[in-house]
């Protein structure tokens, strides 16, 4: 196991310790932070007694995490692909699985930039020397991303400049610091930085970015984790994801 995943399991075996039998714990993609933070006052409020614990990295380290006996309740994974392999592994409740928002993938650059990018090609140009998205094989935005430029033929002229992410707001942190000229990111993590990155281009992806969220089987508080997605698809919680930029599914 790589030592990135490593760390990501110890620093969760961490935070769950502090966990006690009225907490919900939640496993969410990176791309989710603001909207769920901004969800989680209300979801407290109509379920009293339970304390949500929320903890965000790529849907693959999650996944690793479940895998290794974290004790999570939900998972909310930014690809089907990782969710599929939880399934596979038997780690969600059977019949819990539901879509819930979807997203699109686009390409920034620095608010101050004055590159041309009105197609992916644009990439190709000298003046583009670093090129952020997620490691593809641990990232659902840098997969997204690489599909993308192999589709359009051009991964292997983005390749050797690329600087890769451990998480999807890793990528959109270099582009706005102004390490990367451009990046591949969530059209809603473009718009939490809105001052610092601009939107070249929305990217067409082979299949439909749709997040799905199941409940873990054998987790810790199930009772909370179906009150949980039943909030995020009811319109109070539909309406904070919207409001963040989030799609319906």
């Amino acid at each position: 196991m790589r030592l990135a995943a490593r760390l990501l399991i110890a620093a969760f075996s961490v935070f769950a310790a502090t966990a006690d039998a009225a907490d919900l714990t939640v496993s969410a993609a990176a791309s989710l932070t603001n909207a769920f933070k901004e969800l989680a006052p209300a979801f407290e409020a109509q379920n009293p007694g339970t304390k949500l614990l929320l903890n965000f990295a790529a849907s693959d380290a999650l996944l690793a995490q479940i895998a290794k006996g974290a004790p999570v309740d939900v998972f909310a994974s930014a690809d089907q692909e990782t969710m599929d392999r939880a399934q596979a592994q038997q780690l969600v409740a059977a019949g819990s699985r539901r879509d819930f928002v979807s997203n699109s993938l686009v390409l920034v650059t620095p608010s101050d930039s004055t590159l041309a990018l009105a197609a992916l090609a644009g990439l190709k140009q000298p003046a583009v020397k670093r090129i952020a998205l997620g490691q593809p094989s641990g990232v659902p935005a840098g997969r997204y991303a690489k599909g993308a430029l192999e589709a359009a033929k051009l991964w292997a002229d983005v390749e050797p400049k690329a600087v890769y992410a451990q998480n999807v707001r890793q990528a959109l942190d270099y582009v706005a610091r102004g390490e990367a000229e451009a990046g591949f990111v969530y059209g809603t993590d473009a718009a939490v930085l809105k001052d610092k990155v601009k939107v070249a281009l929305t990217v067409p992806t082979e299949t439909p970015i749709r997040y799905p969220v199941a409940l873990i089987a054998g987790g810790p508080n199930p009772a909370a984790a179906r009150a949980f997605v039943d909030y995020l698809l009811s319109p109070a919680g539909q309406a904070v994801l919207a409001r963040y930029g989030f799609q319906k599914p």
